[in-house]
């Protein structure tokens, strides 16, 4: 049908999420820094998000669109709803999932003191839960961390990740494409509201990984600081390609 729907100009786009945040029905993402209006049927064409864009890259046209869904953005709101409602709850020892409770695991020893090469390998993992989709946003062991934000398949394909990576950081791993999630909201929150020193991402050569490089890369910009940060690709055969 023809209807009246936004336009988003992506040269004039800043990627700034206003337009994201005003749009109560959940049709606009932010996508490699520029807004995207990726729910058609999502868009009432209001215009809600017209007002808080900074570079007037939002217009309206007429075009072909599907129809507006009202009852898929209800249904979109009330699941986005149950997510936050989750997200908000304390996680804290002595609440919550027993799995999911974070707490602080043994300190290691100074990170430039190196293991001797031939003594039993040890875990460097300084806290838990370290799936991103487990982890709390705020919490102690943050404080003043260097962060390590890993593909899961990093700690398979990659024999010493421990060591050369894990270790004196605060580790995070997961998969875009398994968990069908962006990332980058609750990453940006992590690092915004952290004492965070640096960021390093460790991601497989594969495609798919790119997901968790443009996320990272998107909670950097979206926090508002800047701190050092870098990006090691290892290959399906346990190389460091960059």
């Amino acid at each position: 049908m023809i209807r009246k729907i936004i336009h988003i100009d992506e040269e004039k786009c800043n990627g700034c999420g206003l337009c994201a945040e005003a749009c109560h029905e959940g049709a606009i993402d932010i996508v490699d820094g520029k807004a995207k209006l990726m729910r058609e049927n999502f868009c009432d064409g209001f215009g809600d998000c017209l007002p808080n864009c900074p570079t007037g890259a939002i217009s309206f046209e007429e075009r072909e669109a599907p129809a507006y869904d009202e009852a898929a953005v209800k249904e979109s709101q009330r699941k986005k709803a149950i997510v936050e409602a989750v997200r908000s709850m304390p996680h804290h020892p002595g609440s919550g999932c027993p799995g999911s409770k974070y707490m602080s695991l043994a300190k290691e020893e100074p990170e430039e003191a190196a293991a001797p090469a031939a003594a039993k390998p040890v875990s460097r993992l300084r806290q838990w839960p370290c799936q991103i989709k487990l982890v709390p946003t705020r919490a102690p062991f943050y404080d003043g961390a260097k962060l390590l934000i890993a593909a899961d398949c990093t700690a398979y394909a990659y024999a010493n990740l421990h060591e050369d990576f894990m270790r004196g950081k605060i580790t995070l791993i997961g998969c875009p494409k398994l968990d069908d999630v962006d990332y980058s909201e609750k990453l940006t929150e992590i690092i915004r509201d952290n004492n965070i020193q640096s960021v390093t991402i460790v991601r497989m050569e594969v495609p798919c990984c790119g997901g968790l490089q443009r996320a990272a890369e998107t909670a950097l910009r979206n926090s508002g600081k800047f701190i050092p940060w870098q990006v090691v690709t290892i290959s399906r055969d346990g190389r460091i390609l960059d």
